[in-house]
């Protein structure tokens, strides 16, 4: 116990280094050098030892104790609970080897975060909006520890483009226009000086609305700022990409016939069946184009790799259903999709080449799917 040892400031300083001021149990968050309640800066660190120097303690040892009493290799920087946890509460639960496994693989990733060069920054960009009734907040510690160690964080804190506390269903009168509204001036105002100055140089993008609004989102930030798009997982419950499925591959179904109006079905996250569409588009003079999975279901995507097969299928079938139907059709599209693939459709769309777009939602306080925005060619005018 580290009270009995006279440990000398030069092997402290370097265990707080090692360390990086934060706690050194295995899934403790803890920064040491500040209160989390109050923000003040304090020392709350306890420094414990890993061959413990009591004798009355199970990782006693009568030669290795005194030799590594003050050797920083049997040194662990821990918070008050987890010092007290392994010293007294469950003293006996955490051995030598434990506590050496801790250590190892805290200052590991310590090492790993701090020589990550230049190229690894990016700024980390939150987006959240109602849908329906639920209004997920966006968890700081979870987006970031999804970035890593591809990327890490350049700033403390996110680039933030939701508009806070709104009260707005997405069935509620102006819904879709004051949370356009609200994003494309947060966009302007705090992220687009940014792009163009070159303080921003790639984002990490994490976002939670309704699927139009998404697609507004990468229309708006286009394809030009590097960036990754991240997708929120129900299983496990977090941001993290996992491994890409075997055999995994979009499937493009085409019409028969060429008519004069023309629609994207999107089934991804549900299937969407065919008269959802001609409930709302005349059905005498409709071809339906339907982009799918093997199986529909809201967690399929799971993998970096399935997300950049997405963008060149669906840049692929912008162009053959252009070439098909004409280069002024209007495509109108109904998305049951993924929240990484909603913002990748937005980014993939090019105003000047592809075809005008007429974004549906579905919303069953509504009745069914109604028409949210246009996108029109460079020049026009967005509705």
């Amino acid at each position: 116990m580290s009270n009995r040892v006279d440990i000398p400031e030069k092997i402290r300083t370097r265990l707080w280094v090692l360390a990086g001021g934060h706690c050194q149990y295995e899934g403790c968050p803890e920064a040491l050098w500040r209160d989390d309640l109050t923000m003040a800066e304090m020392n709350a660190a306890f420094i414990a030892h890993i061959i413990d120097v009591n004798p009355q303690t199970h990782r006693y040892d009568p030669v290795l104790s005194k030799e590594l009493a003050a050797d920083i290799s049997n040194l662990m920087l821990l918070c008050y609970k987890h010092h007290r946890l392994i010293d007294h509460e469950e003293e006996r639960e955490h051995s030598v080897a434990r506590l050496t496994r801790m250590k190892r693989q805290h200052e590991a990733r310590i090492e790993l975060l701090t020589s990550l060069q230049e190229d690894k920054k990016s700024h980390v960009l939150f987006y959240g909006a109602n849908i329906g009734e639920q209004n997920v907040a966006l968890n700081w510690k979870k987006a970031t520890q999804a970035m890593l160690p591809e990327r890490y964080p350049a700033e403390p804190r996110a680039i933030e483009l939701s508009l806070g506390n709104s009260s707005f269903e997405d069935s509620s009168d102006n819904y879709w226009n004051i949370e356009r509204q609200n994003l494309r001036q947060n966009l302007r105002n705090s992220l687009r000086p940014r792009i163009v100055s070159g303080d921003v140089g790639h984002l990490s993008i994490f976002a939670h609305a309704p699927q139009p609004l998404l697609i507004e989102l990468g229309r708006l930030l286009t394809d030009i700022p590097a960036a990754e798009v991240y997708q929120l997982h129900r299983e496990p419950p977090d941001w993290r990409w996992q491994e890409s499925p075997q055999g995994f591959d979009f499937i493009i179904d085409e019409p028969a016939d060429v008519c004069s109006t023309v629609a994207l079905n999107l089934s991804f996250s549900a299937t969407i069946d065919n008269s959802r569409i001609t409930a709302v588009l005349p059905q005498s003079d409709l071809s339906i184009w339907r982009m799918t999975v093997p199986t529909p279901h809201n967690d399929f995507l799971k993998s970096r790799e399935q997300l950049r097969l997405f963008r060149k299928t669906f840049r692929q079938l912008l162009d053959r259903i252009k070439a098909r139907h004409g280069q002024d059709t209007l495509l109108h599209v109904f998305p049951a999709v993924p929240v990484s693939i909603a913002v990748e459709i937005g980014r993939v769309w090019m105003p000047k080449a592809d075809l005008p777009l007429c974004i549906y939602d579905q919303n069953r306080k509504l009745g069914g799917f109604k028409e949210v925005f246009r996108f029109t060619r460079e020049g026009g005018r967005d509705e």
